[in-house]
């Protein structure tokens, strides 16, 4: 079995919940109970393609859906708090022209019907994007971001936009100016960040898939926190266009899904050249979806000949041993399906974490400093110019905004420049060349998504250091701006139906592709494992 606190009852709860075989078990205490497992649960399935068989064969209506997706939300969102704006009018409104599309057999898009939550920093022309911040409260932009275009292009319906740390400075969501984000496996716990909105949303089924932006680690931490598959693009795969900038040589657009089809879906949908965005790739765009084999054909050992390089450095000090222990059952797991497995040294893995962190605060000083007020932002009154940047910034910025741009400028001043700057790019150059090391000689490399499981709301708030301690597993690929999926493959103690473990798997430039296949034939045949927390069994 792949949990690896399987033998406490605890764990069992939401299998209990979903399935309708009794049977008595012992538990560690040596107390008896009566619980209710499913013997295998079955593999994750595609919502997306679900949903467009149930509007084509006219099972059910797009409203019919978006009045269940509409209901979910509002029964839920009270406790959760992952979305900061959800606009029925306009969901029921996009829905019922789909109806309407579908009576008159017309041909719908691969996104029709599905419902979509995306990430506030991320520009919607029909909703506010407040980044998080009190600065940017009720601004709403005049066009859509590249990626939402093209989303609704291919038919998807925007449900609202989730909450987030404030322009995606923070790891818990906790450091929105708006509300704190609750984990669905846990609602005394953080969902991760700084996309937790995104996350959670998808986690408790209030959307079928979300938008995140990963700049450090921020759409992969918060998947593996709420038990989703999180996806970061190489870097210039998806257009950054109407993406409010924190660190605009690491700022990526990511997606969220419950299954690893449903990421790829999304991921065909809003990539590709940009003429908006220079830094976007020319790069042809392959079928995500088309290494999606069913797992009733899949051979005994699906993954023979792929290398795996597990990044030793990962599973060292500072990683709870739960995650080690789950990350290990999931090596065991490829290893069963034929692959290759050999442990990687990245040299150079540890000076990643403070490397970013100057070159994140460095950007970050450069492009919020457009927020004055005057250009952007909303103004403080003053009588004289410099006192009107000064109250605009210091009641519109959050405390970990403010220490940042602090943090950035420092780094970035005439003194200090070579000693920082300078040295940090050089850092990432390093981290690059390590990555490309392994690569070369393996197909993918993996690691743990975090260092933990979801902690408690609070637990680190007043304790940046530790806080940014829990991007060292992510904030490596940003800097050499590879791609990564992570996707649930365990669950450890911890809250009512136990908390869930990500596996993170990075492959080379722009080889989303392999990733996306050795993810759906992970998920499709990882046993004992319902990644459905209690919040959505109850819906």
């Amino acid at each position: 079995m792949l949990l690896s606190s399987v033998q406490n009852p605890r764990l069992l709860y939401l299998q209990s919940r979903l399935s309708h075989f009794n049977f008595r078990i012992k538990s560690s205490l040596h107390t008896s109970q009566t619980l209710t497992l499913t013997p295998s649960p079955p593999p994750p399935t595609s919502q997306i393609l679900d949903i467009r068989k149930t509007l084509l064969s006219r099972e059910k209506t797009a409203v019919e859906l978006a009045g269940d997706y509409l209901t979910r939300i509002q029964r839920s969102d009270p406790k959760l708090k992952s979305f900061l704006y959800v606009s029925e009018e306009s969901v029921l409104r996009e829905a019922e022209e789909l109806d309407r599309k579908i009576e008159r057999n017309e041909e719908v898009g691969p996104l029709a019907g599905v419902y979509v939550g995306v990430k506030d920093n991320i520009c919607t022309a029909d909703m506010p994007s407040t980044a998080g911040s009190r600065i940017l409260e009720n601004y709403k932009p005049a066009y859509d971001a590249t990626a939402v275009s093209k989303m609704r292009e291919s038919g998807a319906i925007v449900v609202g936009k989730t909450n987030m740390d404030e322009f995606g400075m923070g790891s818990s969501t906790e450091a929105s100016a708006y509300q704190v984000t609750a984990n669905p496996w846990d609602l005394s716990r953080v969902p991760g960040g700084s996309s937790g909105g995104s996350a959670s949303a998808v986690s408790a089924r209030q959307c079928v898939v979300s938008l995140g932006s990963d700049t450090g680690g921020s759409v992969r931490q918060p998947a593996s926190f709420c038990g989703v598959v999180g996806l970061k693009p190489t870097y210039g795969r998806v257009s950054r266009y109407g993406l409010v900038a924190y660190a605009s040589s690491l700022d990526v657009i990511g997606c969220f899904g419950s299954s690893v089809s449903d990421t790829g879906i999304l991921l065909n949908a809003i990539s590709g050249h940009d003429r908006h965005d220079a830094t976007s790739s020319r790069r042809e765009v392959p079928d995500f979806t088309s290494q999606f084999i069913s797992k009733d054909i899949l051979d005994s050992k699906p993954l023979k000949g792929l290398r795996v390089g597990v990044i030793r450095e990962t599973l060292d000090e500072g990683v709870d041993a739960e995650i080690v222990m789950s990350i290990r059952a999931a090596v065991s797991h490829l290893e069963e399906l034929g692959c290759t497995v050999t442990e990687v040294s990245l040299p150079s893995f540890s000076l990643g974490l403070p490397a970013y962190y100057i070159l994140a605060s460095s950007e970050s000083s450069s492009n919020l400093s457009r927020y004055d007020g005057v250009r952007y932002g909303n103004q403080c009154e003053s009588e004289e110019l410099n006192s009107l940047y000064e109250n605009t910034r210091a009641h519109g910025f959050g405390s970990e905004v403010k220490r940042r741009i602090l943090m950035g400028t420092y780094a970035l001043s005439a003194g200090y420049y070579d000693a920082y700057y300078k040295r940090a790019q050089q850092v990432r150059t390093l981290v690059r060349k390590s990555f490309k090391s392994a690569l070369d000689e393996n197909d993918i490399l993996i690691s743990p998504a975090a260092p933990s499981a979801a902690y408690k709301i609070g637990e680190k708030k007043d304790d940046p250091l530790a806080m940014y301690a829990g991007d060292i597993m992510t904030v490596n690929v940003n800097l050499a701006g590879l791609p990564a999926l992570v996707l649930p493959c365990g669950l450890v103690e911890g809250g009512p139906a136990g908390l869930p473990v990500g596996l993170q798997m990075i492959g080379a430039a722009f080889d989303e592709e392999k990733l996306l296949k050795v993810g759906h034939i992970f998920e499709q045949t990882l046993q004992d494992c319902c990644f459905v927390p209690p919040i959505a069994a109850d819906n």
